[in-house]
């Protein structure tokens, strides 16, 4: 071969066979010239798009022919490949499939040398001078796309291009901190407002509400921390989910618990503990040994977006009958809660809940006064002084470790949290392929997945030690802040986390949280469940949406998973003159249709059989892998493979565990 450094088209006639074929490619081309000064990743560019391997000759010219055999001949272009270091082991991500493939020549012969363009697409691993080092991150990553929206042609959507990145340090801690705290305020619905469903069902105190707020705060920032560092580490917050609130709420409405007199909030803050442990013992093996990664093998799109959407779902009872005790109040929350609940606070002081002859001090007096009955549970609910909580919570309360007593361990309440950390798994699948497109990583491999489920397990019994009264999985709400924020930085969340860990400690921060109106807490929960339902259902942009298959598994997954659980509700006629109405579907696991004679087995299968996220799952799952239909029609998640994060050191910056770390463990990439 002659040496040489460009490509002459007018030398292409006559030149045989490859003149018709790559006529037309080299007349795009434009030859390279040496010139002093230049760009690396220019230069890599066009060898790249033209397959050119220089032998440093600096002759700038070479035959057709010769010029093919460089260009095409790949196990040639190969070995000198694999003498330059700079694009040796590159591998490309398929935009479409997500897999992962070699590329040793390039782009579109279409685009100029070195332009913006053809750099986007080239995925060079060199690094570009730019502000943070994002563009070059993102180029590593081979999908960076300035401004997101939809690709060309109306082909796959464009990523959207992020403020700060997973690995974005930016130049001073404000930032971080800013976002932070931003991030964590966004998912308050989730860190505050269960306690302010489970609790006063519990016949919990306001200071018990405080407490257990507290407590929630201190455990979503240390499993926080813990799961940026050792699980995924994509920026993902952990916390108390509304998955484990149905099943919560199943517990405590059970016939033995609410006829309780004494102590009742400890005795079934204990019996939700034994339950968490055992659940989230049952998610660490899951992750750990390797089961997970099986199982994702038939965990589809089309299993998760029903199942997500029936976590949403499952409290259409409690959401408006519980916010149309004071429409006043929650008609205006899509504005601002803090400003709705500033408007509830002015409606209290003003004498909005002020009736004659009525104690708004103590509102459960009031039911013997026949005038105040029909007052008492507006005044409950809406009022912002209702709550004691203030006056009861110390201004310093450290949460610790079995603060309610030692657990209770029963079989009937186990099973049920198994089934419920199954779910969990399922939805944190499906969360963490979408957060990985959404912050333009790619895909993570099967075992950081598994990973990042063991960890959660972990997680979830740090929950069941303390005394939550719900497990700690990822929050699927995550999806959508990173959207709005466009911040995906990983040191960004451990430092709100720190922030968490501190305000636990404050009692009287609690307490504040912790009068908030019930109707309020409702109200904004109603917003939150639309979301989970919708963020649920938006993982069948995977899939072919059109496709009759898959609109009849998700359509009939989420019928059956409402109504099958209605007919076990209905054994229940002791229930409907003791529970609210809104609590009547979280009661059948006392005197469903399942009976064997086993009372532990009775109650646990009633109690799952009642849950809709449960059954929900278990006919997407069935169907979707009974059902036939090719992988595309399914848009069966793409994860990456453990031999490509080995030779891509992104990957390997995204998702291996600190290198201490993974010394210990004895591993270099997991």
């Amino acid at each position: 071969m002659e040496s040489g450094s460009g490509l002459d088209p007018s030398k292409s006639k006559g030149s045989g066979s490859g003149e018709g074929k790559f006529g037309a490619f080299l007349k795009r081309v434009e030859p390279f010239l040496p010139r002093k000064e230049l760009n690396p990743v220019e230069l890599r560019s066009w060898a790249k798009k033209t397959g050119f391997v220089s032998d440093y000759s600096g002759e700038t010219s070479t035959k057709l022919g010769e010029t093919e055999s460089a260009a095409f001949d790949l196990p040639k272009g190969r070995d000198h490949h694999q003498i330059d270091r700079a694009s040796s082991r590159q591998t490309d991500l398929d935009p479409i499939l997500g897999r992962s493939r070699r590329s040793d020549i390039g782009s579109d012969p279409g685009s100029k040398p070195g332009s913006i363009e053809e750099e986007r697409g080239s995925n060079t691993e060199t690094p570009l001078e730019n502000e943070g080092g994002k563009i070059s991150r993102d180029l590593e990553n081979g999908c960076y796309y300035p401004g997101g929206g939809e690709g060309e042609g109306g082909g796959w959507p464009k990523p959207i291009v992020m403020k700060y990145g997973l690995r974005d340090n930016p130049s001073s801690y404000g930032p971080l901190v800013y976002y932070g705290l931003q991030h964590y305020l966004s998912l308050a619905g989730s860190l505050v407002f269960i306690p302010l469903v489970i609790v006063p069902a519990m016949d919990g105190s306001d200071k018990d509400t405080a407490a257990v707020i507290s407590t929630m705060l201190l455990l979503t920032g240390i499993t926080t921390i813990l799961h940026c560092y050792f699980g995924t580490r994509l920026p993902l917050v952990q916390g108390s989910s509304f998955v484990y609130l149905a099943p919560a709420l199943v517990v405590i409405n059970s016939e033995e618990f609410r006829n309780l007199t004494e102590h009742k909030f400890r005795e079934i803050m204990r019996e939700l503990q034994g339950a968490i442990i055992v659940g989230s013992l049952f998610q660490c093996i899951l992750g750990s040994t390797g089961l997970m990664s099986l199982l994702l093998r038939f965990i589809n799109p089309v299993v998760v977006a029903p199942t997500v959407a029936a976590v949403g779902l499952a409290f259409f009872s409690y959401g408006f009958p519980q916010a149309g005790t004071c429409v006043e109040i929650s008609v205006p929350v899509p504005l601002s809660a803090l400003i709705v609940w500033t408007y509830a606070f002015f409606l209290t002081v003003g004498g909005a809940y002020d009736y004659k002859g009525c104690n708004a001090d103590i509102p459960s007096s009031n039911i013997l006064i026949n005038e105040c009955k029909k007052h008492a549970y507006t005044m409950k609910h809406c009022r912002t002084d209702a709550s004691n909580a203030w006056t009861t919570s110390p201004w310093l309360r450290i949460p610790y470790p079995f603060q309610w007593g030692f657990p209770y361990f029963h079989m009937r309440t186990c099973i049920i949290m198994i089934f419920t950390s199954l779910v969990a798994s399922v939805d944190s699948v499906g969360t963490y392929h979408a957060t990985s497109m959404l912050v333009n990583a790619k895909r993570p491999t099967r075992g950081v997945v598994s990973r990042g489920v063991a960890l959660e397990g972990f997680c979830s019994l740090l929950a069941g030690i303390w005394g939550s009264g719900t497990g700690s999985t990822t929050l699927t709400e995550n999806i959508h802040t990173i959207n709005i924020t466009k911040v995906a930085n990983r040191r960004a969340l451990p430092i709100g986390a720190l922030f968490l860990i501190f305000f636990s400690f404050v009692g009287k921060l609690g307490a504040i949280l912790a009068s908030i109106p019930q109707a309020l807490a409702a109200s904004v929960l109603c917003f939150i469940w639309a979301l989970t339902v919708a963020l649920g259902l938006s993982n069948l942009r995977y899939t072919q949406t059109a496709s009759f298959r898959n609109i009849t598994i998700v359509g009939v997954s989420l019928f059956l998973g409402l109504s099958i659980p209605a007919y076990f509700q209905q054994y229940q006629p002791l229930s409907s003159l003791i529970l609210p109405s809104y609590y009547l579907s979280f009661g059948a696991a006392s005197s469903g249709p399942f009976q064997t004679g086993i009372m532990q087995l009775d109650f646990a299968m009633n109690a799952v059989m009642s849950m809709n996220m449960v059954v929900t799952f278990l006919l997407a799952f069935v169907l979707d892998n009974t059902v036939p239909g090719s992988k595309e029609e399914k848009g069966v998640y793409v994860w990456s493979r453990a031999e490509d994060m080995e030779l891509d050191p992104a990957m390997q910056a995204d998702y291996s565990l600190p290198r201490r770390v993974a010394q210990f463990f004895g591993c270099r990439c997991c």
